[in-house]
């Protein structure tokens, strides 16, 4: 009997930046974005809020129209898998990358800047402290309670770049 593997992501955040698609040589479009996770718990010792966010690089394969939609503070829903690539860099070295690959079907876009808020995206309390950590998926809860996860905008200093 053989044995089966899964590999899918599912994620709920914010975009860090525009889509950009670009063109293989063969004309196949290929579209970029980072998605910030977050999460929130309240630190037993101190009683403070905190926030940690993870960034997530996703692309997506054929779907050239995308990026008109996906802009930076946009709030998405997506389904993927992870895939890690390898190259040499220009000294030799070799270098590493993990990202999301979803499909165009399984983007959803749910808001973002300036959209009214839905009678869900109550906030949870005092804003956290926020750390950031490197970008690196890890398990999501499942699509039933995505409902529950309060929507949170981020703004330009939560960005990186």
């Amino acid at each position: 009997m053989a044995s089966r593997s899964v590999n899918k992501v599912i994620l709920l955040g914010h975009l860090g930046r525009d889509a950009e698609t670009r063109y293989t040589p063969q004309g196949v479009p290929v579209s970029n974005f980072t998605l910030a996770t977050n999460r929130r718990w309240k630190d037993q010792q101190t009683g403070e809020w905190k926030e940690e966010t993870d960034w997530h690089n996703i692309v997506v394969w054929r779907a050239e129209n995308l990026a008109a939609h996906l802009q930076k503070g946009k709030q998405v829903f997506l389904e993927g898998r992870l895939q890690t690539r390898s190259w040499e860099d220009k000294d030799g070295n070799k270098r590493y990358t993990t990202e999301v690959v979803a499909e165009a079907a399984s983007i959803v876009l749910l808001g973002g800047r300036g959209e009214a808020m839905s009678s869900g995206d109550a906030e949870m309390g005092p804003p956290p402290a926020r750390t950031t950590r490197a970008a690196a998926a890890s398990p999501a809860p499942a699509a039933a309670a995505v409902q529950d996860v309060p929507s949170q905008e981020i703004s330009d200093e939560d960005v990186p770049f």
